[in-house]
């Protein structure tokens, strides 16, 4: 079976310009996560390399199958020079890390928590993950393996996490929506929940 991440790599780079810095993450027991840092304009794209080497496996599976399941790669987009957002590698690569250490299968409108500030100074501890499609294209691999999906993360404040918990990720979407919130904003304060 081929190597996916030469892949994945090949399809960021089309999508977001050649990357203009890399770190690399191992936790033990894990796969070697990357955090790829993509400068356009005034935004930096962070995206993990890595999390696709192996598909998802459903926690509630016996064996997980090596070759089909769902594959993923998370996308953070933030303004530039408002906050130190570089300090974002470590989280992100630990969310990265979840499927292979908690079992989790990451899909749209799940949330994801950190449990500390997201870079320091960070309003977030946590991110919903949004709908894949549309900064960067799914990267098909051909059956029988599943394409490899872009999921954008949307940092949360931690009364937005409390309130997406009861309300759903879709009405927390459209509040966000409703009031016009710069969810690049790095330092931007918590929607109107009341």
């Amino acid at each position: 079976m081929a190597d996916v991440l030469p892949l994945v790599e090949a399809r960021l780079s089309t999508a977001l310009g050649e990357p203009d810095a890399r770190a690399a993450v191992t936790f033990l027991g894990t796969d070697r996560i990357e955090v790829l840092r993509f400068q356009e304009g005034d935004v930096v794209r962070y995206a993990t390399l890595g999390m696709s080497q192996n598909p998802m496996a459903d926690p509630a599976a016996v064996l997980a199958d090596p070759v089909k399941g769902p594959r993923a790669e998370l996308v953070l987009s933030v303004r530039a020079g408002l906050a130190d957002t570089d300090k974002v590698l470590r989280p992100l690569a630990v969310l990265a890390a979840t499927p292979q250490v908690e079992g989790l299968v990451v899909t749209p409108g799940a949330s994801l928590d950190v449990g500390e500030p997201l870079w320091p100074g960070a309003p977030f501890t946590s991110v919903l993950v949004g709908e894949p499609g549309g900064l960067v294209e799914d990267l098909e691999l051909g059956d029988p393996m599943d394409p490899v999906r872009f999921l954008p993360l949307l940092p949360m404040t931690p009364n937005e996490a409390a309130w997406k918990r009861v309300h759903g990720a879709q009405a927390l979407q459209e509040r966000w929506l409703a009031n016009g919130t710069d969810l690049r904003d790095p330092a931007r304060g918590s929607v109107p929940l009341d």
